[in-house]
């Protein structure tokens, strides 16, 4: 929109008048355009006569004309400027051709384009010896002006891109880059300067120069020069977040850390969510900020269960009268940084997905515990299989978006075999429930192996490390058992020390 409250659209030249009606229309009838104007030099722009009437950049009174040809080398189409650089077109057809194609070679090494006609003129003022061409419709009809040249740019080894330094020019180069052959495409920029126009009228054709030369081969998003990670990789990162409250475990795994997706599972009852409890009151106890989503259990339960594993005593079984619970609460909630979920039973993986990252960027929210998976399928119609595939892929995406730690509660399906997985059957990773995407895009697989029949081991779990991306080392951790009065695993055995057992270690 101009000061007089006309507009110009500059991908379909539509036009609109304002207060003052335009004094040019945006396009004439006429089938024939004649040359007009004559080149002389432009001072304010620091183009020279002779560059001029190569590229029939004419002044003709008040505004300049760029003169456009087709294929057989015909005027076809006159670009205008007035003063006030609004812009106009007189002909109708230049068969797609690009400002200054017709005087420059098909073919070649490297092919300059961009965003103006004058910018074109000004790089073949700092480089006379390469082509240098313009699309006809600015940034916002660049893409098209592009692909209506894709047989030009076929027959040059590489294409520079070189737009305005502003966010419609740079988001037009990456999407005219695009439409090239991966590796073929460079874009040029300028710190100093808005185009290459603007260098010229400096006097600074080393910057133009400079910016072609420097141009970076273009890369879709996700590919990364490793030449450019010296600072990340170099940056030193401590060894973990937090250490694992349970020594076998913690020796196995080398921590707790940000950035990783840790799944647990078992069979049904065999302390999945008493686990992450302690695991979760753990790190709340150390000052970190938890969410806790357990979507089996309302968030009364869920809280006397994390005040049970911190003061070691069941608040969540049995009544207690007020003034106990409020002594209870304040040795702990109170004191912690956690974040509840308040729900209960099926919910749209959507809408779970979208409280997750309302906690990691709204809340900084460093670990979530998400208890479980299955259930947020439970009451959905289509391929199970198929929609953990497409939440597991979100909540890895979360992960890595993010940074947060997340821990992941999984079901495993039934044993094939005659000992069930409540009778202490071994867990593998082809046991996890519904979808093989749980156990591939997980960094971390812990499984818990309780036998809940049998009273001598009644309390004894079994912590298998099924996979561990970090540092590769899998198998038996720990033994811990747990505790009912005080609601708390206490590790027995590690896997070192552990008694070999010809049943399961096969």
């Amino acid at each position: 929109m101009y000061d007089d409250g006309h507009t110009y659209c500059f991908v379909c030249n539509a036009r609109t008048t304002g207060e003052e009606p335009p004094s040019s229309p945006t396009r004439t009838t006429a089938s024939k355009v004649m040359m007009k104007g004559e080149p002389v030099r432009l001072k304010n722009r620091d183009l020279s006569e002779e560059i001029c009437r190569k590229f029939r950049i004419h002044k003709d009174g008040d505004v300049l004309r760029f003169h456009y040809f087709d294929k057989k080398g015909h005027l076809a189409a006159a670009k205008i400027k007035t003063k006030g650089k609004d812009f106009y077109w007189e002909g109708k057809n230049t068969d797609h051709q690009l400002f200054g194609q017709n005087l420059l070679k098909d073919k070649g090494t490297r092919l300059t384009l961009y965003e103006g006609e004058l910018d074109a003129a000004s790089g073949y003022a700092a480089m006379p010896k390469w082509p240098h061409m313009s699309v006809p419709n600015g940034a916002a009809g660049a893409k098209k002006d592009v692909q209506r040249v894709l047989d030009l740019t076929q027959d040059y080894d590489e294409v520079v891109f070189f737009f305005d330094n502003d966010s419609a020019g740079i988001t037009a180069a990456e999407e005219c880059a695009q439409l090239l052959p991966p590796g073929k495409a460079k874009i040029a920029r300028m710190e100093k300067y808005k185009d290459a126009s603007d260098a010229c009228q400096q006097g600074d054709l080393e910057a133009i120069r400079k910016a072609i030369w420097d141009a970076k081969t273009y890369r879709p998003d996700g590919i990364v020069d490793a030449k450019s990670l010296l600072d990340l990789i170099t940056t030193p990162n401590p060894p973990c977040a937090y250490d694992y409250p349970f020594d076998g475990l913690q020796q196995k795994l080398l921590g707790i850390r940000y950035g990783e997706l840790t799944t647990v599972t078992a069979g049904t009852g065999s302390g999945k969510t008493s686990f992450c409890r302690q695991l979760a009151t753990h790190l709340l106890e150390q000052g970190e900020r938890v969410g806790v989503v357990e979507l089996e259990a309302n968030n009364r339960r869920t809280a006397l269960g994390l005040m049970s594993v911190a003061l070691g005593k069941a608040y969540h079984i049995g009544e207690y009268d007020k003034e106990e619970l409020n002594t209870a609460y304040s040795d702990s909630i109170a004191n912690w940084n956690l974040f509840l979920f308040d729900g209960f039973g099926s919910f749209d993986p959507d809408i779970i997905y979208n409280r997750l990252e309302y906690l990691a960027t709204a809340l900084d929210v460093k670990v979530i515990f998400l208890d479980h998976i299955s259930i947020l399928m439970s009451g959905l119609e289509g391929d199970e299989r198929r929609m953990i595939d497409q939440t597991m892929t979100k909540l890895r995406s979360l992960v890595e978006r993010t940074g947060i730690a997340l821990f992941l509660v999984s079901h495993v399906r039934r044993t094939q075999s005659d000992s069930t997985h409540e009778e202490g059957a071994r867990v593998t990773l082809g046991q996890l429930r519904g979808s093989a995407a749980i156990a591939q895009l997980s960094d971390t697989v812990v499984a818990l192996e309780r036998d809940q029949q049998t009273d001598n081991k009644r309390g004894l779990t079994t912590v298998r490390v099924l996979k561990n991306r970090y540092s590769g080392e899998v198998g038996v951790a720990c033994q811990l058992e747990y505790d009912l009065n005080t609601c708390r695993f206490n590790e027995t055995k590690t896997g070192s020390d552990r008694e070999f057992n010809a049943t399961t270690d096969f």
